[in-house]
Parts: structure tokens; C-alpha cells; sequence
């Protein structure tokens, strides 16, 4: 018992944080598609609005049907080297079609740390317009029955299937996640290869890491974090022109984002549920967010009702010197306008400022590739 206490507690040291959330997927109840098996077919819509099935493909010797998503850090790492792949086999009757098996309502605000969209079917039409995604993208997050047909265990997930549709390579895209290191085994080229060859492959199965796939059951999870975050204790403190100078200094080693809003600004009001979001998703790394409310002192129960109604459990102020100190100490190029918003690194440089409400996905956009927060572990 001891030993296996021990085995625990050191993969819980050496895992990063989004691994080892993921790490119980090897009990998941949805079965991996063994090797030899007949391809499920599938009938689902690609984010251009077409839908395939296995007979979209049937002119093509080989099919590579990648189980992948937006939100997984892994899955991120992976995009490039996918395109590329679906390029370099082009035009050697190989077709490569990824499928996104979330349940977008059972993927937790915390599980979106290192990512700037979720898993809904606008938000992959939005990646794979960015990316330039050369190959269909598939939607099965709505019922997940092909994914429970294929059973895949984290994205991504490759299963390369023969001419007969019979499959030969489950596992792996390659063995190295970060697109920073070199790859040493291409197991995906390696079966493809094998196949166009009329070879068998070299290695058939291997291990997958990334982020567990979100089966709808998962919706429970979900729901206890919203309880637990609900239950968070919420602040207001008051401060001043040289507390504000102090807030925009950033002594801190995290990214700072500040909302500066009031009770009797519609705008402010109809975005700061957006902020609170931002804050759940980024918080657990390098960022923090910060609100100050720009109403008048003696408005601060006004300012307290509010912010425990948003469940603002981040920190949060209540401006107590004049208005124009507080535009000053904020940002010399503000004319005042609410709200207004800023990012700011350690040391006070700012890195985004909006006058009125953001685009949020701008916004969500900007603190994800900043160098302190960044898409990948």
C-alpha cells in the first residue's frame, strides 16, 4: 500500500496540471475501436456547413480520422503538424478528416486555461477559419455517437484506417506534444507509409496524452464548479490615486488585467459577466484580473450588491479620489470614457487598452499568446 501511495503522490508532483486532471481517462467507459475493426460510419456535418460519411472518402486508399478539438493544449500543439500532413499526402490518395467529440457543455470554464475559444460548433468554424484548415473539420459534440462508436481516449487521437475501411493504426499522432521539441517517432506517418507500401505497420497501437474527451455525463462536473464558484467569498475595498499608480505598476509576477466600470454605465454592467468568465479561465495560471468601480463613494453597498450578483470573487475596488485622478492614474491616454480596460505585465507595461466594451475574444486572444500565460505547457 505504501509503495502504491507513494507511485501516487509522485505522479501528481511530476504531471502538469492539465495532465493529470485528464489522467483518469484510461477508465473511461467508452472502449477504444480495436485493430482490424470496420470503420464506423459517420454522418456529421463539417464547419462549412457540408456533411460527410465514410463514402465522401471512398476513392481514397487510405483514411486518417483524427479525433481532435479547440480547447486542449495538446490538441493546439498539434494543428500544424496536421495540416501539414494532410498537404504532404494530398496527392497520394490519402484523406485526413478531423472530428471534434466535446460536448461543449461538459468542458469546465478551468479546463479553458490554455485556450482562447471552447468546443461549440461556432467556435470550431472560428479556428478552422484562422487556422486554414485543409481538411473537414467534423461536429459530433451534440450527441457524440461516432466518437462512442471509435472510442477515443484523449485528443488527439489517430485511428488510420486500409482500402477496406479495416483499421491498422490507432494511437498517437508522434511522440512529442510541444511544437517546440523535436519529433523522434512519426507513428502516423510511419502507418501511413506502411499502408501506401502494402506493408504491415510497423507499431499498430500506442499510448495517447492529452486532454480527457468530454462525454456528456461529464455536465456534472460542471456544475459542482459552478456551485463551488458561486460560493466564493466576495470583496470591495476602497482605494486612491496612488493605490491605482500602485495597480498599474504590476509589482506582481502575473499579467493584470483592470476593468475600470460603474453601477450606472449599461455598457459596464452588460460585460462584466464576461470578465468574470475571463477570470475563471485564466486564473489557476500567471493572470489576474482586477475591478474598480468608478462610482461615487458613498455608493458602495450600491457597488457591493453588484459585484456578489456577478459572483466577483477576484479583487475588486471602489475608486474614493476624483474621477479625473482615476483616469490619470489609469492610463494618460483614456479620455474618460466608461469602460475602460487594460492589460498590464510585471513592470507596468500595458498591452491592451479598450475605451468602452471589448471584443471579448480579442481580449481572450491577447492574454492567451502573451508570453506569460501562452496556448501550450
Amino acid at each position: 500500500m505504501k509503495k502504491w501511495m507513494l507511485i501516487i503522490a509522485t505522479l501528481i508532483f511530476i504531471l502538469p496540471a492539465t495532465a493529470w486532471r485528464d489522467f483518469h481517462t484510461m477508465n473511461e467507459d467508452h472502449p477504444t475501436l480495436a485493430i482490424g475493426s470496420p470503420a464506423p460510419d459517420f454522418n456529421l456535418m463539417d464547419v462549412s456547413g457540408k456533411t460527410y460519411s465514410l463514402s465522401s472518402f471512398k476513392n481514397a486508399k487510405i483514411l486518417v480520422v483524427i479525433f481532435t478539438c479547440n480547447h486542449c493544449p495538446t490538441a493546439q500543439a498539434y494543428e500544424d503538424r496536421i495540416i501539414q500532413l494532410t498537404s504532404d499526402y494530398k496527392n497520394k490518395n490519402v484523406a485526413v478528416v478531423a472530428i471534434m467529440p466535446n460536448d461543449n457543455r461538459a468542458l469546465r470554464l478551468d479546463e479553458l486555461d490554455f485556450s482562447d475559444l471552447g468546443d461549440s460548433f461556432d467556435d470550431m468554424k472560428t479556428r478552422a477559419a484562422e487556422k486554414k484548415f485543409n481538411f473537414p473539420y467534423l461536429y459530433d459534440g451534440e450527441t457524440e455517437t461516432v466518437s462512442k462508436k471509435y472510442g477515443p481516449i484523449a485528443t488527439p487521437h489517430v485511428f488510420i484506417f486500409d482500402k477496406e475501411r479495416k483499421l491498422r493504426y490507432n494511437g498517437r499522432f508522434d511522440d512529442t506534444e510541444s511544437p517546440f521539441k523535436p519529433v523522434k517517432s512519426t507513428d502516423t506517418k510511419n502507418a501511413i507509409d506502411a499502408l501506401l507500401n502494402d506493408k504491415e505497420v510497423p507499431v499498430k497501437t500506442t499510448k495517447v496524452f492529452g486532454c480527457s474527451i468530454k462525454w456528456a455525463e461529464k455536465q456534472e462536473l460542471v456544475a459542482k464548479a459552478a456551485e463551488a464558484w458561486a460560493k466564493e467569498p466576495v470583496t470591495v475595498d476602497t482605494i486612491n490615486e496612488e493605490g491605482i499608480k500602485s495597480l498599474l505598476k504590476n509589482s506582481s509576477d502575473k499579467l493584470r488585467l483592470i476593468n475600470v466600470w460603474a453601477t450606472w454605465c449599461g455598457p459596464c454592467t452588460k460585460e462584466f459577466p464576461d470578465f468574470i468568465l475571463i477570470n475563471r479561465m485564466y486564473r489557476d495560471r500567471d493572470f489576474e484580473f482586477i475591478s474598480i468601480s468608478a462610482d461615487e463613494a458613498d455608493k458602495k453597498d450600491r457597488v457591493f450588491k453588484f459585484l456578489q450578483k456577478q459572483q466577483a470573487s477576484c479583487k475588486n475596488y471602489l475608486c474614493v479620489d476624483d474621477k479625473y485622478k482615476l483616469i490619470e492614474a489609469i492610463d494618460t491616454s483614456w479620455q474618460g470614457a466608461l469602460p475602460y480596460t487594460v492589460l498590464v505585465e510585471p513592470g507596468g507595461k500595458i498591452v491592451y487598452r479598450k475605451e468602452g466594451a471589448v471584443d471579448v475574444y480579442e481580449l481572450k486572444k491577447t492574454i492567451v499568446n502573451n508570453h506569460l500565460i501562452g496556448k501550450y505547457p
